[in-house]
């Protein structure tokens, strides 16, 4: 194993999580593309829409037979029949006609403009009046003006959302090349961490608060957990469990252990590991400075700090990026931040990079307001009144009130 102690400071972690290469690629069906990440560029095969089509109820003219068309002095143009929706127009717009048309219904030929049927009034069955004159091209959605043939919709590295689905779906795209999701294993360790449905529980025991918190996170980043165990203070049962993990799953997290107490395994643990190699230990961050970062294999393992608040911020802002570097998205800055206004000084100290939960409330002026949230070490309420971290970088002796910072939201 390398030496004991290789502490990073945030930004060499976030390097070195660069360097992360993405899974494997896979294709899959549109009904599955939701949140997952494109694993190329994607262009449009055909133009949106595939036809002129109207935007509004009304007729379908040709503009000019509108010109000068008034309330006091209507258009009369001739009603030459209907577009059905779902069909071909199979009537032509000649001159000093109209022909009734749906929104979204396939503009006629002949026709190059559409009357809102609020401007028009039948004056028996063959006859309309038009009492607002429109341009040429109004209330009309033309081919490709939506997506023009060859236009890029996705880009290699970006997240599906639905709008994204729907376009692929407009385009008949049935199916997409995506990076395979990361398969994570997930450990909490200790002695005194007992089941979550432990009653009475025992003096000097707590529940098992990172098991869940932390499965919940690493699956909002758009991963799968796998094995999952709580596991005493045992090296051997760590070191097997860990070892079965590796056959099927791309990262392993092990939280609890991670610091300089004699029962603290997890440097043994991964140096138990095939092919293993240490990155970090340790991190010159608050919280979640005793951090583990190594490779076994082309395989990740972190160690997390047992204490839930240190572990779910480490796992915010180095585990999130990190299976997110797996799926083809750059790490760099956390993604999700947002600018508030401090509603108080937040101090730090110089040397180290600060990562400060907040709640976020509004000004009278209606702007986000930051409010830091203190409390002492291990109160999990913190985060639960928390809405996001600011994160204060290792030169800054923190930020005076009103300061405008970037919230990172949970």
């Amino acid at each position: 194993m390398s030496e004991f102690l290789k502490v990073k400071t945030a930004v060499e972690v976030l390097a070195i999580l660069e360097q992360i290469r993405p899974l494997p690629v896979e294709m899959i069906t549109l009904d599955l593309a939701m949140g997952r990440v494109s694993a190329a560029d994607v262009f449009s095969p055909e133009p949106v829409p595939q036809f002129d089509r109207a935007t509004m109820d009304g007729f379908a003219v040709r503009a000019r037979d509108t010109f000068g068309a008034s309330e006091g002095l209507p258009a009369m143009l001739e009603r030459a029949g209907e577009v059905l929706m779902g069909e071909e127009a199979k009537t032509a717009v000649e001159p000093g006609k109209a022909v009734a048309i749906p929104t979204g219904g396939m503009l006629p030929q002949g026709a190059d403009a559409v009357v809102m049927v609020e401007y028009t009034q039948a004056l028996d069955e063959g006859t309309i009046e038009v009492t607002r004159p429109v341009a040429p091209g109004e209330n009309v959605l033309g081919t490709g003006d939506d997506i023009r043939q060859g236009e890029k919709i996705a880009s290699r590295g970006s997240v599906l959302r639905p709008q994204d689905v729907g376009v692929l779906a407009a385009l008949g795209i049935a199916s997409v090349e995506v990076f395979r999701r990361p398969r994570v294993a997930l450990i909490s360790t200790g002695d005194e961490v007992v089941p979550v449905d432990t009653r009475p529980l025992q003096p000097g025991k707590v529940r098992d608060i990172n098991s869940f918190a932390l499965a919940a996170q690493i699956e909002s980043a758009g991963a799968e957990v796998g094995m999952r165990a709580k596991i005493v203070d045992s090296l051997e049962e760590l070191i097997s469990f860990s070892v079965r993990a590796l056959d099927d799953h791309d990262m392993i997290v092990l939280s609890g252990g991670s610091s300089v107490g004699i029962r603290d395994y997890t440097l043994q643990v991964l140096d138990q590991l095939p092919d293993s190699k240490l990155l970090l230990h340790g991190v010159a961050i608050r919280p979640g400075k005793p951090t583990i970062l190594g490779l076994s294999g082309g395989k990740i393992f972190w160690g997390l700090p047992g204490q839930p608040v240190s572990a779910l911020i480490t796992c915010r802002a180095f585990v999130v990026p990190s299976i997110e570097r797996l799926q083809g998205r750059s790490t760099g800055a956390p993604t999700g931040g947002f600018r508030a206004a401090l509603n108080r000084r937040l101090p730090s100290v110089h040397g180290r990079t600060d990562f400060v939960p907040v709640s976020i409330s509004a000004a009278e002026d209606g702007t986000p307001e930051a409010l830091p949230i203190f409390g002492k070490s291990g109160a999990i309420s913190i985060l639960t009144r928390a809405d996001g971290y600011v994160v204060v970088p290792e030169h800054v002796e923190g930020y005076d009130k009103g300061t405008e910072v970037v919230v990172y939201s949970f």
